[in-house]
C-alpha cells in the first residue's frame, strides 16, 4: 500500500436474537443516499422472513442502525528486498 490515506464507510446493521445477544451484519460502500428508514424496512424484512440466523437463534429486534466511517492514514512503506 503506498502512504497516503484511505476512507471506507460501512454500514453496519445489528440485530438482537432470541437469547438477547447483538448480531451484527456489515456492507461495505452503502448507497450514499440510503436512508434510516430503508435500512429498518430491511431488517423488519430479515426477522419476520428469517433471512439470517444466529449462533443465539432467530434474530427477533432491532437494535442498532450505523453507518461507520473510517478514515486510515498510512505512515510507512517497507522497502521492497
Amino acid at each position: 500500500m503506498a502512504v497516503g490515506t484511505v476512507s471506507k464507510k460501512v454500514l453496519r446493521m445489528t440485530f438482537t436474537n432470541a437469547l438477547g445477544a447483538g448480531v451484527s451484519y456489515s456492507v461495505v460502500n452503502p448507497l450514499a443516499d440510503l436512508t434510516a428508514a430503508a435500512v429498518q424496512t430491511f431488517m423488519n424484512l430479515a426477522i419476520t422472513k428469517n433471512i439470517f440466523t444466529s449462533i443465539g437463534g432467530d434474530l427477533v429486534a432491532i437494535k442498532d442502525i450505523a453507518i461507520v466511517d473510517t478514515t486510515t492514514q498510512d505512515l510507512f512503506d517497507p522497502p521492497i528486498a
